[in-house]
């Protein structure tokens, strides 16, 4: 038994409990079945530990190396699906690691800036994942367009260990690296004057987010993952007024683009992970025009 399978043990029951309480026809089914109840929890643990990373992936201005990992990570996706694998994200997870730290070492070492290197990975493995597809496999399959544009509803009790490993894994090294992360982020010369190891730093965090790339491509897809990795921790950055406040406000958001994403596909029945990150988009653009309205409002006043 899992991780994965554990908290869904743990979890269930309260999920059971709250059914009743939510609204629609179909958006209650995952709160009472299995098979549902997988995707709102793997759902949630991304949306967690996404929301952490976000912030400082804005911070030090690596908003596009999500979306760069999630497209090598379809390169890995399609190599498992030819290969016959039973979970293809492992494949995945391989290469996305592999290439967070070569991206991290070009830049490091400035043989390119981060963005020619994640531009590089990004159009050379999602090329080679469809080439391997088109030669190899079977082309666009529903299974593939599964991990291009996210299903919820294919996660199965392997794919939910995963993605609960991962999440836990990552919320814990962030949690533990926090501060050190922070300081290297802001100031890295003045980090490695106090003696903190700024390039294992930065490589350790590479991986991280390489790892929960993978986690979040079959929530999103791997179109779609700046979805939640970037835009809630954007408009938190709206309204925040200090990092920690931030990184509240980054949960909150994320949840509602997710519980909210989840609500409109179910009773709309459109894909899952497009609705997520229109939601995320449309709470984006009402917390930007609120507080461009309230800051005229004040302007108006004061004048």
């Amino acid at each position: 038994m899992g991780i994965g399978v554990i908290i869904l043990e743990i979890v269930a029951p309260i999920l059971e409990i709250l059914a009743p309480f939510m609204p629609g026809t179909i958006f209650p089914s995952f709160f009472k079945m299995e098979m549902f109840q997988r995707a709102l929890i793997a759902a949630l643990l991304v949306t967690i530990v996404a929301g952490l990373l976000g912030v400082f992936l804005l911070i030090q201005n690596l908003a596009l190396i999500g979306d760069g990992l999630a497209h090598v990570s379809f390169g890995g996706v399609a190599v498992g699906v030819v290969l016959g694998a039973t979970s293809p994200l492992w494949y995945a997870l391989v290469f996305s690691v592999i290439a967070a730290i070569l991206i991290h070492e070009l830049q490091y070492r400035e043989l390119l800036t981060g963005d020619a290197s994640i531009a590089i990975f990004l159009t050379g493995m999602l090329a080679l994942g469809m080439v391997i597809l088109r030669i190899w496999g079977e082309g666009l399959t529903v299974e593939i367009e599964s991990y291009l544009f996210g299903n919820l509803l294919l996660i199965d009790k392997e794919d939910l260990d995963m993605i609960a490993l991962i999440c836990i894994v990552s919320m814990i090294l962030l949690f533990s690296i926090r501060s050190a992360l922070l300081a290297c982020t802001l100031d890295p010369l003045a980090a490695r004057i106090q003696g903190l190891p700024v390039r294992g730093i930065g490589l350790l965090f590479s991986i991280i987010t390489a790892a929960v790339v993978v986690s979040m491509v079959q929530v999103v897809g791997t179109l779609l993952v700046t979805a939640l990795l970037v835009t809630p921790a954007a408009t938190a950055q709206l309204i925040g007024r200090s990092f920690r406040s931030c990184l509240i406000w980054t949960q909150i958001f994320g949840f509602i683009s997710v519980l909210g994403g989840l609500y409109l596909s179910s009773e709309l029945k459109t894909g899952s992970g497009s609705m997520i990150a229109l939601f995320s988009a449309i709470v984006f653009f009402i917390v930007i025009l609120s507080r461009s309205a309230s800051n005229l409002i004040y302007q108006s006043n004061e004048n």
